[in-house]
């Protein structure tokens, strides 16, 4: 199986028909839940209750993306429902470290998201506290939103740190991640990707994700091979 991941966004998705959106993305790695509250996005989509339910029908693992404020508090409640991958906001967590922590304690991956003007550096001492660092690609709140090549330095940054630690955290990026944009990210260090649009926009939602996925894999190869030279 590959080491990269493909996570759908079902923000994307048809939300009359959740549970059909679900079963035609099992060649998936995971689907991606993002929970917004209109305070720190402004957006709003579900919470713990729909979560919970859509955990217990999906075929495949929950990734969910907190773009709350209060991290801290509610965090918890989506390890403790089952989500197998929670990840908080940087911005938005009173102290980081605890909550991933509390998450991993739980029993979910703790995962961490920066959004793009976010810098990195002042949170690399705590990457061996993390299963997950999410680099975000666009402003969040929307789906659908144009890649940011602005922020592949960052993430080359934090790719550099990640190997360099010896620590064992999956880098993540969400959104405009298409077969146009994921090639750049899996070049800079990505190894899990959202994809939305580029995902439930398709006729084909097992196509895109196979295309996504042999581009990403492509991308990466030919950067490790370039890394490898002498």
């Amino acid at each position: 199986m590959s080491h990269l991941h493909i996570n759908p966004s079902i923000l994307s998705a048809d939300f009359s028909r959740l549970g059909d959106e679900l079963r035609a993305i099992t060649d998936a790695d995971a689907a991606h839940i993002d929970v917004m509250d209109n305070h720190f996005v402004p957006n709003l989509t579900w919470g713990p209750p729909v979560v919970e339910r859509l955990h217990e029908i999906s075929p495949i693992p929950f990734d969910v993306h907190l773009m709350i404020e209060d991290a801290d508090r509610w965090a918890p409640r989506y390890a403790e429902i089952g989500c197998e991958s929670v990840t908080f906001h940087a911005e938005a967590a009173i102290a980081p470290i605890k909550l991933a922590r509390e998450l991993r304690a739980q029993g979910s991956r703790a995962g961490m998201a920066l959004r793009p003007a976010t810098p990195v550096e002042p949170y690399l001492d705590m990457l061996e506290e993390l299963d997950l660092l999410l680099i975000m690609t666009v402003e969040p709140g929307f789906g659908g939103q144009k890649f940011l090549d602005l922020t592949l330095p960052k993430l080359r940054r934090a790719a550099e740190a990640v190997r360099g630690s010896g620590a064992s955290v999956a880098l993540q990026v969400d959104g405009g991640v298409s077969e146009e944009t994921i090639g750049r990210a899996a070049e800079a260090g990505a190894n899990v990707f959202v994809a939305g649009s580029s995902v439930y926009g398709a006729d084909d939602p097992a196509a895109a994700i196979e295309g996504l996925r042999s581009v990403a894999e492509r991308a990466a190869e030919n950067s490790t091979r370039i890394t490898n030279m002498p």
